[in-house]
Order: C-alpha cells, then structure tokens, then sequence
C-alpha cells in the first residue's frame, strides 16, 4: 500500500533581487496512511511552506510530491484543484469559515463545491461529523455565535467532510487556552485514527505533540527528526 504522503528531495527556492532565498531545503518525508505526523518549528522555519507544497497549494521547486501514490509535482492548476478537493482536508490557522453560512452549511458546502453528494446524504453526513465533534446543539449557529474551540471544530469537520486521504493541519490551536487547545487536539486525533487517515499538524508549541506518533523539527527549511511524547504521554520513537 503506498503512503499516504511522500516528499522526495523537495526544495523550494523565492528569488530575492539577485539572490535567493531558500524555503524549503531537500526535504524527503513519508507518512503512513494512518500516521500522525507533527511538524514542530518557529516561525519562517518552512513548516507552512512544506504543507502548503504537501497540499497542492505552492509547487515545490525541485522534487517530487506523491500523495496515496499519485505525483502531483507536474499537475496542472485545474487538476490540482480536483485533487485538493477529492485527496485532502485542510485546517487553517485562521479557521476560515465562511461567516455567513451557519456551522452545518460551513460543512455542506464542501460537498456542493465538490459535487460529491446531493441532499439528504450529504446533510447527513454534515450533521453526524457535527455530532461527533459536540457540536449537534450549535448545527445552526453562524460563526460569530461561536467560540474560538467551537469555530476550530467546524474547521475539523469541514476538513473531513470530502473523506480526504491526507489532513493538512495548521497551528490548530495557536488562537486558543491550552484547556481548548488539549480539547481540540484530541480531536483530532480522535477523529483522524477513526477513519484511518493520514494527518500533519505544523504547531510551534511542543505541548501539541503528544497526540502524533511522530514528530519532526523543522529550522531554516530543514527537516530532522526529534523524540515525541505519545497520546498517553509515554515516549514515542521519531
């Protein structure tokens, strides 16, 4: 079975006036089509640069991305907006919902985007993924009725909405108390080993990283592995 995601020698390079600037510096990844992965670095370290790359968003430079096996590195912009639609799930740091939908239609709408599904499957579906994540009761709330945990579990569902192959994850909790940031951690978690699906979360908090089962540091656009805490705050091998 082939992985859920695989970075071989990625590179990508901005030009700036005569020189360049070098985002992200040959950086060879694997991720299992289960594993949680943690990105661990500070900011302008390259971890949104390798998620974005990983997702579809930016086109690395050099190197090759292959996503449940397929090499996205030379797709066209129409076919890369087929496979982020079809492969992936994305959690923004900003959350971006869309503020005049309510919590259920922040979800439909992805399938209404997607043409996947048409009335009463996909609504159904919307509001069991609510339900999972407590939200049944706030179904028809709009975002600014929410709270900054309430918004970031929609932002979960909504990724997990199109059953995507890959989550791609960003600061979920940098907005949030560390009693919200824990709860939507195990979320996530919780959610992502439930369906058997893949998942990297860039944070810079390394309290966060107890919930993959690996984590990498990242500096200057440079991979290297470190040690992580497991779920239950055991060690875990990187």
């Amino acid at each position: 079975m082939s992985a859920a995601l695989d970075l071989e020698d990625v590179r990508k390079v901005y030009r700036a006036g005569e020189g360049e600037v070098v985002a992200l510096s040959h950086a060879t990844l694997q991720v299992g089509e289960d594993e949680i992965v943690a990105l661990l670095g500070p900011s302008g370290s390259g971890k949104t640069t390798l998620l974005s790359i990983a997702g579809g968003l930016l086109a690395a430079t050099a190197g090759r991305v292959l996503v449940g096996g397929r090499d996205i590195s030379g797709a066209t912009p129409g076919e890369l907006t087929r496979f982020r639609r079809e492969q992936v799930g994305f959690v923004f740091q900003a959350v971006n919902l869309v503020p005049f939908l309510t919590a259920r239609e922040n979800l439909l709408v992805v399938d209404e985007i997607g043409g996947r599904r048409k009335g009463p499957e996909s609504r159904a579906r919307a509001d069991r993924l609510l339900e999972e994540l407590g939200l049944a009761h706030r179904a028809g709330n709009l975002p600014g009725q929410l709270s900054g945990g309430e918004r970031q579990r929609v932002a979960i569902g909504r990724a997990l909405m199109n059953e995507p192959r890959l989550v791609l994850v960003d600061e979920p909790t940098s907005a949030l108390d560390t009693r919200t940031g824990t709860q939507v951690m195990e979320l996530i978690r919780t959610e992502v080993k439930g369906r058997g699906t893949a998942a990297v979360i860039v944070t810079h908090d390394t309290r966060m990283t107890r919930w993959a089962d690996r984590t990498l540091h990242i500096d200057d656009g440079v991979l290297s592995a470190v040690p992580a805490a497991g779920p239950e705050g055991g060690d875990a091998e990187a």
